[in-house]
């Protein structure tokens, strides 16, 4: 994608975005709600029309070639509807259909690891069993490349990681995958590389390991005694000390550091977690990083543009 626009009325939702994947990779498409990211999928979908700018998806544009790209990729959305007085196996059959085929073998085999009842109504489906529906007929197939938008939405963490396992094979098998998160440590888990998206344009781009202010894990910790001097560790921001508990944001290299620190006045409780986006957004971009619920309304009527 190179310099693409998409208006709904008054509102930009993509601002000249420039966005490529490259072959064989899992690329971490990332942004809080509202950034940007459905919409773009929806465009390389052919769901919707840019006002301008160039897309290209396997080197198809995919507003004219929409029916022959579908045939080369699968797609699992966030939130899925499925088809309510269809079992589960018969929805997955269909949408292997439409997505050119599928292997027997692979998909029994998801079933399992999914652990989905293919013979129940889909109207008796949880949130999480339509998502496992849409990602066993997406991984069954053959397809090129996969658009998987927050894909594990409705997942409970076992499932989640069934699902990563599925990712890394796909990676060794040279498929392209686009995985479109708020949700860092998946990303993180995953990608090969990642595009973080903002106000509807791409403001970082690299390796994870390349965009250090991203690896920062919030630290909370109880202590018999406050520590001097943690903030003159390398690798430990933002120290804030209230009574005898300390938070903290700390890069891998400050971790062990101050856990040294922490022990050796008396450690006793301790809560680590990685960053929300919505988090590193406000730190690292401001406000303006927060959502645009007009824009997201808008992309997600999934009625074309026009040019």
């Amino acid at each position: 994608m190179a310099g693409v626009v998409k208006r709904f009325g008054p509102v930009t939702a993509l601002n000249g975005l420039d966005f490529s994947v490259e072959a064989g990779e899992v690329h971490g498409f990332l942004g809080p709600n509202g950034s940007g990211k459905s919409t773009t999928i929806r465009l390389l979908l052919g769901m919707l029309r840019a006002n301008a700018g160039s897309i290209r998806v396997l080197g198809l544009d995919p507003w004219r070639d929409v029916a022959t790209l579908h045939r080369r990729l699968a797609y699992v959305p966030g939130d899925v509807a499925l088809w309510p007085n269809l079992t589960g196996g018969e929805v997955i059959e269909l949408l292997g259909r439409l997505q050119g085929g599928q292997d027997p073998a692979r998909r029994d085999r998801l079933l399992a690891m999914f652990d989905l009842d293919p013979t129940k109504k889909s109207r008796a489906y949880s949130k999480g069993n339509r998502q496992k529906v849409a990602l066993i007929a997406a991984l069954a197939t053959d397809a090129e490349l996969f658009l998987l938008d927050e894909p594990t939405s409705g997942l409970d963490p076992l499932m989640e990681e069934a699902f990563r396992g599925c990712v890394r094979e796909l990676r060794e098998q040279g498929r392209t995958v686009l995985l479109s998160s708020h949700i860092l440590s998946e990303a993180e888990a995953l990608s090969d590389r990642v595009s973080i998206i903002r106000e509807g344009q791409v403001v970082d781009t690299g390796r994870l390991e390349e965009l250090r202010h991203l690896t920062r894990t919030s630290v909370s910790a109880d202590v018999a005694a406050v520590p001097p001097g943690l903030d003159a560790i390398p690798g430990v921001h933002d120290v804030v000390v209230v009574d005898h508990r300390i938070s903290a944001q700390v890069e891998p290299s400050g971790l062990a550091p101050l856990l040294r620190a922490l022990t050796d006045v008396g450690l006793q409780s301790l809560i680590s977690q990685p960053p929300t986006l919505e988090d590193l957004f406000l730190r690292r971009y401001g406000p303006a990083g927060k959502a645009m619920p007009a824009a997201v309304a808008a992309s997600r009527t999934g009625k074309p543009g026009h040019a």
